[in-house]
Formats: C-alpha cells, sequence, structure tokens
C-alpha cells in the first residue's frame, strides 16, 4: 500500500525562488534542444537565438497577462498587476506569448512558422518539465483534497508552501504535469526523426497537453469561468483546432508560410541546372579598307 507524498517545500534560497530558477532552467535546456533540429530545416542559429530573445520577452509578458486576466478580482488597483515579483503566472500564457512576440522575427527572416514551431516543440515539453520540478519544491499549484495515493500531505501551518494546501492530503497537479509532459517529450523526440508534414509535431504537443491540462484542471482550486478555469478554455480550443488538423487536415496549414517564396526560388534554380558558360568572345575582325575612286590626279597624263 502506498503512502502519501510528503516533505517540505522550500520557496526561498537566499531569496530566490527555485520556482523561477526551474522556468529559467528550462527555458535554456529546452532551446538548446531545439538548435540541432533547426538546423536540420535549415534555420540558423543566428535565426534561433533572435526569436528566443523576443521569445523570451514575450513568455514573461505572456505569462503575467494571462494570470492577470483569469484573476482580475483579485486586484483593486490596476497598477497591482504589474507587481510580478508578488507572484502569478500562467504556463500557457508564457508559450502563446512567446511564439505571438517572435512572430513578426520569423516573418521578416521569411522563416516557416510551422517548420519553427516542429523545431521547439520538443524544447517546450522539455522546459515544461524542469519548470514543473521547481514547481515541486516549492509546493506550488496545490489542488483539491484526496485519497489519492500521488496526493501530497499538507505540511505543518509553519511551513510556508508557494500555493494554499487546503486540507490534510490535496492534488499535486504540477507532478500530474510533470509526470504526464514526460512521455510526450519522448514521443515528440522518436516522432522527428521521421519526415512529415510541416507543423505535425506542433499539432502532437499542443493536443497532448491540452488534454492533459484539460483533466488536470478540474483537480486544481482556481478561479472559474462558466465552470472550466482560463486555461482550460485556452487548453480545449488549441487542441480542438489541432486535433481536427491531424485527424481530417492531415498537412501543413497555409498560413504562416512566409518561406514560400524562398524555396519556389531554390526549386526553380535547381531545376534549372548550372548556368551555361559565356561563349568565348570572337577575335576582333579587321574592316575592309573602303575602296575610293582614284582622284584626277592618278588619271592625269603625265
Amino acid at each position: 500500500m502506498f503512502s502519501y507524498i510528503s516533505y517540505h517545500p522550500v520557496v526561498r534560497i537566499l531569496h530566490i525562488s527555485p520556482h523561477g530558477v526551474g522556468i529559467a532552467v528550462g527555458f535554456l535546456l529546452g532551446a538548446r534542444l531545439m538548435l540541432p533540429e533547426a538546423k536540420r530545416k535549415g534555420i540558423t542559429e543566428e535565426d534561433v537565438y533572435a526569436l528566443l530573445t523576443r521569445a523570451a520577452i514575450g513568455a514573461i509578458i505572456g505569462a503575467r497577462i494571462a494570470y492577470v486576466v483569469n484573476h482580475l478580482s483579485d486586484y483593486n488597483h490596476p497598477l497591482d498587476a504589474l507587481k510580478i515579483w508578488q507572484g502569478g503566472i500562467s504556463l500557457l500564457g508564457g508559450i502563446f506569448g512567446a511564439v505571438i512576440l517572435a512572430l513578426p522575427e520569423m516573418k521578416k527572416r521569411e522563416l516557416s512558422f510551422w517548420k519553427v514551431m516542429d523545431s521547439a516543440a520538443p524544447g517546450i515539453a522539455l522546459g515544461v518539465i524542469i519548470g514543473r520540478i521547481g514547481d515541486l519544491i516549492v509546493g506550488d499549484h496545490l489542488g483539491k483534497p484526496t485519497h489519492f495515493f500521488l496526493g501530497y500531505k499538507c505540511p505543518p501551518p509553519n511551513i510556508n508552501t508557494a500555493s494554499p494546501c487546503v486540507g490534510t492530503v490535496v492534488h499535486q497537479t504540477a507532478l500530474y504535469d510533470f509526470l504526464l509532459t514526460i512521455p510526450l517529450l519522448l514521443v515528440l523526440l522518436w516522432l522527428r526523426r521521421t519526415k512529415r508534414y510541416d507543423g505535425f509535431l506542433l499539432f502532437v504537443f499542443a493536443t497532448w497537453y491540452g488534454v492533459g491540462r484539460l483533466i488536470e484542471d478540474f483537480l486544481r482550486e482556481d478561479v472559474r469561468h462558466f465552470g472550466l478555469t482560463g486555461s482550460q478554455w485556452t487548453a480545449a480550443a488549441t487542441m480542438g483546432i489541432c486535433l481536427f488538423i491531424l485527424l481530417f487536415r492531415r498537412r501543413t496549414p497555409k498560413w504562416g508560410r512566409w518561406d514560400a517564396d524562398r524555396e519556389v526560388a531554390a526549386q526553380m534554380a535547381a531545376a534549372a541546372g548550372p548556368g551555361l558558360e559565356e561563349p568565348p568572345l570572337a577575335p576582333p575582325t579587321m574592316a575592309p579598307a573602303e575602296q575610293t575612286e582614284p582622284g584626277p590626279e592618278a588619271t592625269e597624263e603625265p
């Protein structure tokens, strides 16, 4: 018989949150995992680094905006929403924010959105896994009371947790997310070994992770809108679109293929073959001397 999980969270280490460290390390290792696949798809390291710079900023902004929108009733003054150091971010908001802020750079560099996101999909999964380790260390995303054997036994009242621990044993949804994303990462790494249409890996990631979040959030203590959390509404919409493409469309959407013109030009150049050499210059020819009528001096008898 299994016993409940029990440990004392560590919310701060020398005034630094392990949660924030987990997010940062997850982003960096996810980016490192993206690089080799991006190179195979014709995306240079310079392109990747430019995109990641914008994605990092977008992730911070998007994560905060999504959380604030979902918890508007928690803020008495609009400026309170800017106090990000007081906590409150959304993982899905961070992913969407990263993608949205990187979009203009993709278009500017004529990179295919679908190729970029396929390259990034396993890295995003890895980032989620490492980020959830930070959540587990600080005791975040603690949910409803349960008797499930993977439930988390709340620590004594004098021990802080990142989110309230209401009850004796509660669901630890960060652990569930961690366990569900590990096989997703392995599947993505296996799928990318075979050539598939652009966007396939992104759709698999969004569908799998969307199903997981839809289920997990029923176990959370969070604000709900019409019966679902903000993350559930986002996950359900994204999952529905991606699942439809996987099952019925089965091809790359036309939108976001900003490298199409460049690919067509490359294909035309390859089909034309090597260029013909210029013909050698013909040697210069002397124009025949003009014949002139003899002058009167030449015909005059001496």
